[in-house]
């Protein structure tokens, strides 16, 4: 069994900064890509931003330049860094894994979401 959660959301003004945090916890052998999401109210689910085993990061359009997205291997811990945010930027956020077990199994996770909300 496998359990993300996140942490960190909440209320900050246009500008501000907030750091996420996504903890995997569970029978884990190896974490492969990770990933953040978000969906606003009446919007799909998209995706922020990617890291991959290796390090590699990939980021939307949206958010280049101003989110960061990291991880802690040893801790099974990432990372999103949020900085300049902008009201656009409220949603619910979701972290996401591929996640190798130490049964050998690979499974898909999601996180249970941090809602984020920008405004003044």
């Amino acid at each position: 069994q496998v359990q993300l959660v996140e942490s960190g959301g909440g209320l900050v003004q246009p500008g501000g900064s907030l750091r996420l945090s996504c903890v995997a916890s569970g029978s884990i052998f190896s974490i492969n890509n990770m990933g953040w999401y978000r969906q606003a109210p009446g919007k799909q689910r998209e995706r922020v931003a990617a890291i991959t085993s290796g390090g590699s990061t990939d980021y939307a359009n949206s958010v280049k330049g101003r989110f960061s997205i990291s991880r802690d291997n040893a801790k099974n811990t990432f990372y999103l860094q949020m900085n300049s945010l902008k009201p656009e930027d409220t949603a619910d956020y979701y972290c996401h894994a591929g996640i190798v077990m130490n049964s050998g199994r690979y499974g898909a996770y999601w996180g249970q979401g941090t809602q984020v909300t920008v405004s003044s």
